[in-house]
């Protein structure tokens, strides 16, 4: 590894060259910046990513024709490009992300990562996030990682060699945080509702946010919890502390957290810096549902902008406007439904914000279809749970009106009874 400058560090990228950026807090903030500034020099460079967190201005219309931008999970820092037509969305189970790199379906040339100083054997670490950017890094051309002491050092598949990176930078930047919210009763209820359904013994994926939290606020009386999640937040560590959370009863890395990347405050950092007690894995490892099968009673809660009355699950736009992305729903919701004693959960507010249902008699037009109706087992939302499973149409939609909005549920009912006959 050559300690250099940015800007002489991202000088090596040629126009049209494939660059990946590191994922979510890990985004090489110096780096995307000194890329960046190069664009009255550089034409049709192709960058590829995850969502990231900090500025993206390459995504920016005034620098369209140096960087062509192909997310394959829209951030609000790439959302406006997106839908303003300087930037693409690529749907693909982030189980997959990492295929497309070590198959050559995207042959990269350059790889932005972030990572910690070097260790006295010369291996650094990628830190909070391991995702498809282990894929990447063993699959371009190049690699240019920013090298932070603030960067947590983590176990597993992030660890990279300081001779595989070609050019660090030195920084010695804070990595972005995430504070959780305060939980409104509406969360709090519907994180009771979810909780209700978890056993003991359950192993669990959930991400980050306010639900989220408020399934794992609502777990302190539950007993040998295990975690294999594709993300986690500041909410997992206090259950870890108590030993709510021990993995024992785990198949797959017993007595350990599996996870693939991290977002949240610098408690949750420093949580994570060497603790031999949490592996950061490659997610085309962690979201196999091959391999999250294995464990006992696996319980993936996972959100949804809307349901339909058949149990269809649009999870990543609002219509045609693109929000999010596919990520790991489906690899984990069909996981969960493999493992024995498994429970895949579908949780959200019954409304909008502006009192909108989100149980809705059809998806909007042009919604994407994440998880399919014939995956989906239970929803969730502040009036209760709905299994699905296994039932027909009609008793889907009877048993969804049920946990919709009150004031929603006579209309409901009126175009369930028009589409199906009867409830």
């Amino acid at each position: 590894m050559k300690i250099v400058s940015s800007i002489e560090a991202v000088s090596h990228v040629k126009s049209k060259d494939r660059v990946y950026i590191h994922t979510a807090a890990a985004a090489p903030v110096q780096l995307i910046e000194a890329l960046t500034s190069r664009h009255d020099e550089l034409r049709g460079v192709r960058i590829y990513h995850l969502h990231t967190e900090g500025p993206a201005p390459y995504a920016n219309a005034e620098y369209s024709k140096s960087f062509s931008v192909y997310a394959f999970f829209v951030g609000g820092n790439v959302r406006k490009s997106l839908h303003e037509g300087y930037a693409d969305y690529v749907p693909i189970f982030l189980s997959e992300v990492p295929h497309l790199f070590s198959r050559n379906i995207i042959n990269l040339d350059v790889a932005l990562i972030h990572v910690s100083p070097p260790d006295k054997h010369g291996f650094c670490s990628m830190g909070v996030s391991v995702d498809a950017s282990r894929a990447a890094v063993n699959n371009a051309k190049m690699v240019i990682a920013q090298v932070n002491p603030n960067m947590p050092r983590t176990h597993g598949d992030g660890i990279i060699h300081q001779s595989e990176i070609d050019f660090g930078v030195e920084v010695n930047d804070m990595l972005p945080e995430h504070a959780p919210a305060e939980l409104s009763d509406m969360e709090i209820k519907i994180g009771r509702n979810c909780a209700e359904l978890i056993e003991d013994g359950a192993t669990l994926q959930m991400g980050i946010g306010s639900i989220p939290d408020a399934v794992l606020a609502s777990l302190s009386n539950h007993k040998n919890l295990g975690i294999h999640t594709e993300m986690f937040s500041d909410g997992m560590i206090e259950l870890v502390e108590k030993g709510i959370i021990n993995n024992s009863e785990k198949r797959i890395h017993p007595n350990r957290i599996v996870s693939s990347f991290a977002m949240g405050t610098r408690k949750l950092y420093d949580f994570m810096d060497d603790n031999p007690n949490l592996a950061m894995l490659d997610c085309a490892y962690v979201n196999d549902t091959a391999v999250i099968r294995r464990n006992p009673k696996v319980t993936a809660v996972n959100s949804a902008i809307e349901v339909d009355l058949t149990g269809q699950v649009c999870a990543d736009s609002i219509g045609t406007y693109q929000y999010s992305g596919v990520g790991g729903q489906m690899d984990f919701i069909r996981g969960a439904s493999l493992s024995v004693g498994g429970k895949p959960i579908i949780a959200l507010p019954s409304a909008t914000r502006k009192g909108e249902t989100r149980l809705v008699p059809y998806l909007k037009k042009g919604a994407g279809v994440v998880t399919t109706r014939a995956h989906v087992h239970y929803v969730v939302t502040e009036y209760g749970s709905a299994n699905l499973y296994g039932k027909g149409l009609r008793k889907r939609a009877k048993e969804l009106i049920k946990i919709a909005h009150p004031d929603h549920r006579e209309e409901l009912e009126r175009v369930a009874f028009e589409r199906f006959k009867s409830i």
